[in-house]
């Protein structure tokens, strides 16, 4: 008896350690439903998007509370991994970040403290790429560029 034990014991814990192992190794991506708030954090609100082609929409949001913008690209329809990319820049402070890959369903976060400065930011899925400058600054008008590579 004390044999079927331990070998149950023992099975099971390698049927664990298999699932574990799997889950770990997946990568990082959003079930269908992602939204940019689920990607960059609470208190972040949506300021402005732009569409990646047919393929899905970047996302620009902010944060009043700590004065930082989040950039994510999420795909329409996840799927088997593409190169993506969100990225942001600040002109005025110089502060950039970005996240590119392989990815099954978003890009991002990509982080910028922009408050009070014109954003620089965009991303892509597949070959297609989104560029949007000047954005987001009072009066002037911003200048979006979308091309396929």
């Amino acid at each position: 008896m004390r044999f079927t034990h331990s070998m149950l014991g023992a099975a099971a814990l390698a049927a664990l350690s298999l699932g574990a192992t799997t889950a770990l190794a997946a990568p990082a991506s959003a079930a269908p439903g992602t939204t940019p708030q689920k990607v960059c954090g609470s208190g972040y609100k949506t300021v402005n998007s732009a569409p990646v082609g047919s393929l899905g929409t970047v996302y620009l949001t902010y944060n009043a509370a700590n004065g930082k913008n989040c950039v994510v690209t999420i795909r329409n329809t996840p799927g088997a991994a593409v190169y993506m990319s969100a990225w942001i820049f600040i002109d005025a402070t110089l502060e950039t970040d970005e996240d590119y890959g392989q990815f099954t369903s978003y890009a991002g976060p990509a982080y910028a403290i922009g408050k009070g400065h014109c954003v620089d930011w965009g991303g892509a899925i597949a070959n297609t790429h989104v560029t949007v400058t000047q954005s987001n600054c009072g009066s002037l008008k911003e200048h979006r560029t979308t091309s396929v590579r």
